[in-house]
């Protein structure tokens, strides 16, 4: 049986990653601020992040090869897209929406040292 978030994973990075970039810019925001907060994340750099962005990896797998996922991820709670981040029970699934919850944050306005959690 396929898993319900397959489609999900297999989406391409370099769709999704101009969307994210998109409504921080939209908010104000800069796309060094989404990279640091990706990065913050995953471990990526900047460079590495562009590259990815322009290369055919998937979303899924953007995540599955990251360099160092921050162990202070599971700080990243609350709600995006209807969905409480901390009771994702897919780990890949829930690494994928701290991103979203990251950038949320971003556009909403809240300070980048909010933003990247400290433990």
């Amino acid at each position: 049986m396929a898993n319900p978030n397959d489609k999900v994973y297999n989406m391409s990075f370099a769709k999704v990653y101009p969307l994210l970039v998109n409504k921080a810019v939209k908010k104000g925001r800069s796309a060094a601020e989404v990279d640091a907060a990706t990065g913050w994340l995953t471990g990526y750099s900047p460079e590495q992040i562009a590259a990815a962005a322009a290369s055919d990896i998937t979303y899924g797998d953007f995540f599955r090869q990251a360099p160092a996922m921050n162990p202070a991820r599971s700080l990243v709670t609350g709600v995006i897209c209807g969905v409480r981040v901390e009771s994702i029970e897919e780990p890949l699934m829930r690494d994928i929406r701290c991103l979203d919850k990251l950038v949320d944050e971003l556009a909403k306005g809240k300070p980048m040292e909010k933003v990247l959690r400290k433990p």
